[in-house]
């Protein structure tokens, strides 16, 4: 077994570890507990509310696992100078970056996995209760769920990156999430100011609006919600291309990444 991949199993055994985690795991399985009986104020909508509340829950619990460890994987083995003698290994500044973002990344596809598990349970319930015209589309929702790990990978990819950079957890943290916050609804933004009423605004303002539009992430165009509550179908054209744009996106965040820390003094 090579280095790379001890290291790798270390990384994922340190988060495994994480008491912190134990504690929103223990949440989300409530959550799904009661994600039945909530569903049950829709009168008419059982069915569509118990998707849409496992969905949010989902996306939540994913929101808070990638934020956490994602703004403090490389900042708390710097401070707790486990870099030295990982580093002092055959262990390559990049390979230190990729193997912390590889495990993380793997955490995130197994609590989605295992959360998708549950919601299946938790909609079949619901769904028994009061079954709805519409059946569940459920290839429709396991690609909102793989949709949804593909953002939050995203977003792990930029905390790694700001991460990189910062001497401390909390620069990281906050900027993680307001750059979560715009990148949510920047493509609102953009279509406001393209449309009827941005005519009242000035074209260097829209210039400089259209100019962070496309530096942001935009992460709505990874929100197949809709889709999975109302067994719409999703164009194959429209889903290869947000895949491939998430490809381009993670790999210059990564590699951004990697090139900060490779470049960064650890004393």
């Amino acid at each position: 077994m090579s280095i790379f991949e001890n290291f790798f199993r270390l990384s994922v055994f340190s988060l495994v570890r994480d008491r912190f985690l134990y504690l929103l795991f223990s949440l989300a399985l409530i959550a799904l507990l009661l994600i039945p009986a909530f569903s049950m104020f829709s009168m008419r909508q059982v069915q569509e509310l118990s998707v849409t509340l496992c969905l949010s829950a989902l996306s939540f619990l994913l929101l808070v696992v990638t934020v956490l460890t994602g703004s403090s994987s490389l900042w708390r083995d710097i401070e707790k100078r486990y870099t030295f003698s990982v580093l002092g290994l055959p262990v390559s500044r990049a390979g230190f970056v990729l193997g912390k973002f590889s495990a993380v990344a793997l955490l995130l596809a197994v609590v989605a996995a295992v959360f998708g598990a549950g919601s299946f349970a938790a909609i079949k319930v619901a769904a028994g209760v009061y079954p709805s015209d519409i059946p569940v589309a459920w290839g429709v929702f396991c690609a909102a769920v793989a949709f949804d790990v593909l953002k939050y990978l995203m977003l792990l990819a930029i905390l790694f990156f700001l991460s990189a950079l910062s001497t401390s957890f909390y620069f990281p943290f906050l900027a993680g999430i307001a750059v979560f916050i715009a990148g949510s609804a920047s493509q609102e933004v953009y279509e406001y100011v393209q449309g009827a009423y941005g005519k009242g605004i000035t074209p260097a303002a829209k210039a400089v609006i259209t100019g962070i539009y496309y530096l942001l992430p935009n992460f709505a165009a990874f929100d197949l919600h809709p889709h999975a509550i109302y067994a719409l179908p999703v164009p194959p054209g429209g889903a290869l291309l947000t895949f491939v744009y998430w490809l381009c996106y993670t790999g210059v965040m990564l590699s951004l990444a990697v090139w900060s820390f490779s470049r960064r003094e650890l004393t």
